[in-house]
C-alpha cells in the first residue's frame, strides 16, 4: 500500500485494494496515525522496533512535530513541504493541522515547528483558534524540555502583520521553551523568507534528533503528498467559457459570473474549495508606472537569474496594486521623504494604515517622487501572488468546469483610474482566452458527511459563491437535509446575485429558506447579522438540532458581526451565559459544524 509508504506483498491484491480504499481521502495527520498503527501491527506490537510501553514514552522525544494553522492554504502548503523535506532527510515527522493537535501532548513535546498565518485584524486562522488560546491561557504547561521554531505568515499591508506568529513565539519562550532558531515572519511573497528559514529549521531539527536520524527506520511516519500535474507552481491554462455580468446596469459595481473549462487538466475540486488565479496587471496600469517613472518599457532587466523586458516584469511578475510596508520603506529612503519614514514608526501605525487603505503604489509614486532605476524597482517590488476565489459550482453539476463570482475592482481616486489585478484581468479576458489556475483545497469548509444534516449558509455579496456550489451539490446528491441561506447586498433591484437561481431552488425544494438583507433599500441600513437576530429562535433550533453553519465573505467587519450575532442568539434562545455561548460556538468550530471562509 504505497499511499502510506508501506509495501507488504504478503497482503495480497485484494487486501491491498481494501486498505487503499480505506485511506483514500485521509489527510496527512490521519495518514500518519494509520501508518503508525500499521507499523505497530506489522512488528508484532512494536512501533519502529520499540516496545509498546516504551513507544508511548519515547516517541515524542524521537520525532519532529510540525503543526500548521492555515486559512487560505499557504501555511498548510509550507508545512507539508517542510514535512516532506524532513522525511526525505530521514527525520521521523508528525504533521498535524492545529485543530487536530492533542493539546495534552504539548507538555511532553520536545521538537516542535509551528507554521501559522495571521488573519484580518491580528486573528488566528479558524483551525488554530483553540491551540492559540490554549498556549496563551492559564492551562498552558511549563515547557522546559521543548525546542521550537515558529514561522509566521501574513501581509504587511495589514496593521497586525504576523501578530499570531509573534505572539506564539514569545509565549512559548515565556513558558520555558528554547528556540531551535529565531522566528521568521513572511510577507505575501512568502517563499523568499519561508524557504531559507525552513532549511535552517530542518538543519536545527536534524541536529536535535541526530541520534534518531542515524538509527535504522522501519517505515516513514509521514507520506509526502503526491504532486498534482498542475498546481500553484505549475498552473493549468484554463479556457474562458463565459464572463457574464450578474448585476443590473444601475448597480454601482460590476460583478461577473465567470465560467472556465478544466477539461484535460485532471484537476478536481469539492464544494468549499478555492480556485487560485495568477493574474496579469492591467496594461493601462503598467503604462501609468512607466510614464510616472519615465522608464523605457523595452529596457532589459536582470533579476534572480532571469532577464525580461521591464514591461514584462511589471505586467506579470510584480505586484502593482497593493501597497506594503517594505516598498513604502524603500521608496521613503530613496526619495528622502521624512514624512513617509515617520509613518513607519510604531506610534504612527494608524496613519500608515490609512495610507494603505486609500493609496495604491502608483499614488505613492506620484505624490512622493523618487528616481527609481529599473533594476532597483524590480528588486524592491513584491513578486506577483495568486488570488484565491471561492468556487461557485459543484463539479457534480457542471463537470469539467469551474465557476467563480468576481467583483471587478475599478474606480477613480486621486485623479486617475485604479484597478484590481485579478478581477480586472478576469474581466478583460476574451472568450476562449486563457487563465492560469490551480485548485486550493479548503478542508475546513466542507459539507456535512451526513447528507441528512441541515445547513445554514451566511454569505453577503460575493460571499454567496461557495453556497451556490453547496446547493448544487446537495441537489445532485439528493441530500435530505434542509438548506437555509442568508444573503445580503446593497440593492434588491440591482445587486441580488443569482436571484433567478435561488428562486428556482426554493420552488424545487432544494433551498428551504432564504432571508435577505439589502442595506441601501431603506433609510436604516440592514445587514445579514440583523436578519440572523430576527430569526434567532428558529436558527438556534436548527443549531441545537445538529445543523452546520457556514460564513463566507469579509473578515474585517462582517464575519465579526455575524460571530457576535450567533453568540447573542445562543445566549437569548439557548439560555446560556455569555461565556458558555462562546464556548459552545468554539466547540462547534472544533467539530467543523461552524466553518468560515473569510478574507
Amino acid at each position: 500500500m504505497t499511499a502510506l509508504g508501506v509495501q507488504n506483498p504478503s497482503l495480497g491484491a485484494e487486501k491491498t485494494a481494501l486498505l487503499a480504499r480505506l485511506v483514500d481521502g485521509l489527510g496527512p495527520a490521519e495518514l500518519y496515525w494509520a501508518a503508525a498503527w500499521i507499523a505497530t501491527q506489522a512488528s508484532g506490537g512494536r512501533l519502529a522496533g520499540i516496545a509498546p510501553t516504551a513507544a508511548a514514552a519515547k516517541l515524542p522525544a524521537e520525532r519532529l512535530t510540525i503543526v500548521y494553522g492555515s486559512q487560505t492554504g499557504n501555511a498548510k502548503r509550507i508545512a507539508e513541504r517542510l514535512a516532506g523535506r524532513g522525511e526525505a532527510a530521514g527525520l521521523p515527522v508528525r504533521l498535524l493541522r492545529a485543530d487536530a493537535y492533542p493539546q495534552r501532548e504539548l507538555a511532553q513535546e520536545q521538537h516542535l515547528i509551528i507554521v501559522i498565518s495571521t488573519q484580518g485584524d491580528g486573528e488566528p486562522p479558524d483551525d488554530a483558534r483553540g491551540l492559540v488560546e490554549f498556549i496563551a491561557g492559564k492551562r498552558a504547561p511549563k515547557l522546559p524540555a521543548l525546542g521550537y521554531a515558529v514561522l509566521g505568515l501574513g501581509d504587511s499591508s495589514y496593521p497586525q502583520f504576523c501578530a499570531i506568529g509573534q505572539q506564539l513565539d514569545a509565549r512559548l519562550s515565556e513558558l520555558g521553551a528554547s528556540r531551535l532558531l529565531p522566528a521568521a515572519m513572511a510577507d505575501v511573497d512568502l517563499e523568499t523568507v519561508a524557504i531559507p528559514w525552513a532549511e535552517r529549521a530542518l538543519e536545527a531539527a536534524r541536529e536535535a534528533l541526530k541520534e534518531v536520524t542515524s538509527a535504522p527506520r522501519v517505515t516513514p511516519l509521514y507520506a509526502v503528498p503526491q504532486r498534482a500535474v498542475y498546481d500553484r507552481e505549475q498552473p493549468f491554462e484554463a479556457t474562458l467559457l463565459s464572463s457574464q455580468r450578474i448585476v443590473s446596469r444601475a448597480s454601482e459595481r460590476d460583478v461577473r459570473h465567470v465560467e472556465l473549462s478544466l477539461e484535460g487538466s485532471g484537476l478536481r475540486y469539492e464544494p468549499g474549495d478555492a480556485l487560485g488565479v495568477w493574474p496579469h496587471n492591467p496594461p493601462a496600469l503598467v503604462s501609468q508606472w512607466l510614464d510616472t517613472l519615465q522608464l523605457d518599457s523595452a529596457l532589459q532587466v536582470s533579476h534572480d537569474g532571469r532577464t525580461l523586458a521591464l514591461a514584462q516584469w511589471l505586467g506579470r511578475e510584480r505586484e502593482l496594486t497593493r501597497l506594503n510596508a517594505s516598498f513604502l520603506a524603500a521608496h521613503a529612503a530613496l526619495g528622502g521623504h521624512a514624512e513617509l519614514t515617520r509613518l513607519l514608526q510604531p506610534e504612527h501605525a494608524t496613519e500608515k494604515n490609512a495610507l494603505f487603505d486609500h493609496f495604491q503604489p502608483i499614488d505613492l509614486l506620484r505624490r512622493y517622487p523618487a528616481a527609481w532605476s529599473a533594476e532597483a524597482l524590480i528588486a524592491a517590488l513584491r513578486p506577483m501572488t495568486p488570488r484565491l476565489y471561492s468556487i461557485a459550482s459543484s463539479s457534480s453539476a457542471v463537470g469539467d468546469e469551474v465557476h467563480l463570482t468576481v467583483a471587478v475592482v475599478e474606480y477613480q481616486a486621486h485623479g486617475s483610474q485604479h484597478w484590481g489585478a485579478a478581477s480586472s484581468f478576469l474581466a478583460a479576458v476574451d472568450e476562449d482566452g486563457k487563465v492560469p489556475v490551480f485548485i486550493e483545497s479548503n478542508e475546513r469548509f466542507r459539507l456535512p458527511v451526513d447528507p441528512a444534516r441541515d445547513i445554514i449558509m451566511i454569505g453577503p455579496g460575493t460571499g454567496v459563491a461557495p453556497f451556490r456550489a453547496f446547493v448544487q451539490e446537495r441537489q445532485e446528491t439528493a441530500a435530505s437535509g434542509r438548506n437555509w441561506l442568508f444573503f445580503g447586498n446593497r440593492h434588491f433591484e440591482a445587486d441580488f446575485l443569482y436571484q433567478v437561481e435561488w428562486q428556482a431552488a426554493l420552488k424545487r425544494g432544494d433551498l428551504h429558506r432564504l432571508d435577505l438583507a439589502f442595506s441601501r433599500d431603506s433609510a436604516q441600513k440592514v445587514y445579514v447579522q440583523q436578519r440572523l437576530l430576527e430569526q434567532g429562535r428558529e436558527l438556534y433550533a436548527w443549531l441545537d438540532g445538529g445543523a452546520y453553519v457556514y460564513v463566507c465573505g469579509d473578515a474585517t467587519q462582517m464575519a465579526k458581526d455575524v460571530h457576535n450575532a450567533l453568540i447573542e442568539i445562543i445566549v437569548s434562545h439557548g439560555q446560556r451565559s455569555q461565556e458558555a455561548a462562546k464556548a459552545w460556538l468554539a466547540e462547534l468550530m472544533q467539530q467543523g459544524r461552524y466553518a468560515r471562509d473569510v478574507y
